[in-house]
């Protein structure tokens, strides 16, 4: 007598889970909530400062009131808030690109000094060719000096494992004491002027201005092509993406064959590649030669902006003005409204802070919010073992964690 055996189960077919590309709507949507929670920082950050006018004795409306016609009121506050909000992109856009690699690049003013240095002496030099090649090869200097500059510290912590942050506030002072050679009494830089400086550019070396009679130049332009530029490498290239996949998981990028040290080089290279060019916007567009100590601190600055603009290229250009308008309002604020032009600092310094704790804040809800989700959940209604993330150990090699056995059929 024959026996009957039960049929075993079959797995149903399954389809393959095909991605989904957003479209323009959807990219744009994602990002409205993290431009509201900016807009909401800066909007806590005035009224913050608003009470510090008040307590010092001052009206906040009429400072605020000057403050604005000093940045935007006119043909020419418009054009002083574009020229200071130039290098700030430009250097928040060099730290962007390092953060986005997992890298705090302090060096940002370092590499900006050192490229207009290089972007001044080749842009004084009489080389009799037209506008056309004379220009680019100043600008040209500027990315070379400053992009080996920045890939200096990349390559020394992929090679050694050096923090970037001691490396590259080391090389901010090296940076300093080399302008200071270059262009000192005797330096090999110096033109025949009696101040620290190199001789003028050439006119056909100059980025001209954009309006007669202001001072705001092409580089304002170059600084909204390079954001274009870096936005376009950071979302739409391979290379983009390897950058953000080593800043967000070494382990992961390790596991998918990513080089890391590579990576954060190359990353290294562009940051002090657009920080040059920061610097020679300045020699090349306003001061029109080299100067030592042209720079008041344009680079860490440009570490706020980045920080506020939530390192996206369209943020730190966003934040980039939004500092120049500050800067370049803060003479009329004083000056018609006597409050002291100091505050502007004050505003910088708490719209870092909300922006900060908004940060903060929205990362706190979301761990409150995964904890919630996977508390108490048993092994057996996910079908794997749960287990901390380890791909950050030694070697950073990711780890595979085990999956439970199936049940007997």
């Amino acid at each position: 007598m024959s026996s009957l055996s039960s049929p075993s189960p079959q797995t149903p077919a399954v389809e393959p889970v095909r991605p989904v590309r957003a479209g323009w709507a959807g990219r744009v949507g994602g990002a409205i909530p993290a431009l509201l929670s900016s807009l909401g920082a800066v909007g806590a950050a005035l009224l913050v400062g608003a009470g510090v006018i008040a307590l010092s004795g001052d009206n906040p409306f009429e400072a605020y009131a000057a403050l604005f016609r000093g940045s935007l009121g006119g043909v020419d506050p418009i054009s002083e808030t574009l020229v200071a909000a130039t290098p700030l992109i430009f250097g928040g856009l060099a730290f962007a690109i390092a953060y986005q690699a997992g890298l705090f690049n302090i060096g940002v003013e370092g590499q900006l000094v050192l490229g207009g240095l290089a972007a001044g002496w080749v842009g004084a030099q009489e080389l009799g060719a037209p506008t056309v090649i004379h220009l680019p090869l100043a600008l040209a200097a500027a990315v070379i000096v400053g992009g080996l500059w920045g890939a200096l510290p990349g390559a020394l912590k992929a090679s050694t494992g050096a923090h970037e942050v001691i490396t590259t506030i080391m090389l901010n002072y090296i940076a300093f004491r080399i302008s200071a050679y270059a262009v000192g009494s005797g330096g090999p830089l110096r033109g025949n002027a009696r101040q620290p400086a190199t001789d003028a550019t050439e006119g056909t070396a100059r980025l001209d201005p954009l309006i007669e009679g202001t001072r705001v130049s092409a580089g304002i332009l170059l600084a909204l092509a390079a954001a274009a530029v870096l936005w376009y490498v950071l979302f739409r290239t391979t290379l983009g993406y390897r950058v953000r996949t080593v800043g967000l998981s070494r382990g992961a990028a390790a596991y998918a064959g990513m080089s890391w040290g590579r990576t954060i080089t190359i990353a290294m290279l562009g940051s002090g590649l657009l920080a040059g060019l920061g610097g020679a916007s300045e020699v090349l567009g306003v001061f029109y030669r080299y100067t030592h100590g042209f720079s008041p601190g344009y680079g860490f600055t440009a570490i706020a902006v980045g920080l506020v603009g939530r390192n996206h290229p369209l943020g730190v250009v966003l934040a980039g003005l939004l500092f120049g308008a500050l800067n370049s309002g803060a003479t009329e604020m004083q000056s018609a409204a006597g409050t002291s032009k100091e505050l502007v600092q004050v505003l910088q310094a708490l719209v870092i802070l909300a922006v900060a704790a908004l940060a903060a804040v929205g990362r706190l809800r979301l761990g409150q919010r995964l904890a919630g989700r996977f508390r108490g959940r048993p092994v057996e209604q996910t079908g794997e073992r749960t287990g901390p993330d380890r791909s950050s150990a030694v070697g950073m090699e990711p780890e595979l964690e085990p999956r439970a056995e199936p049940p007997p059929v």
